[in-house]
């Protein structure tokens, strides 16, 4: 978690879930683990669309596309 994100826009976990097509636990494991940014508003937590953005880029490097 970063205090100096520049947010954009921000998404709750369920959006997040929804985007990746995985489940909201997936998210939240990876907001835990620091795997993606996130922003903590009391009990909850929000995902700014650069984070989202970063994550999907950072985990297709390297991924062979070719059938």
């Amino acid at each position: 978690m970063s205090t100096s994100l520049s947010t954009g826009q921000l998404y709750t976990v369920a959006e997040v879930a929804a985007m990746m097509r995985v489940s909201k636990m997936t998210v939240y494991r990876l907001v835990q683990s620091g795997s993606i940014q996130s922003i903590r508003f009391g009990r909850s937590y929000r995902v700014p669309q650069s984070a989202v953005r970063d994550y999907l880029d950072s985990a297709n490097k390297g991924a062979d596309y070719s059938i």
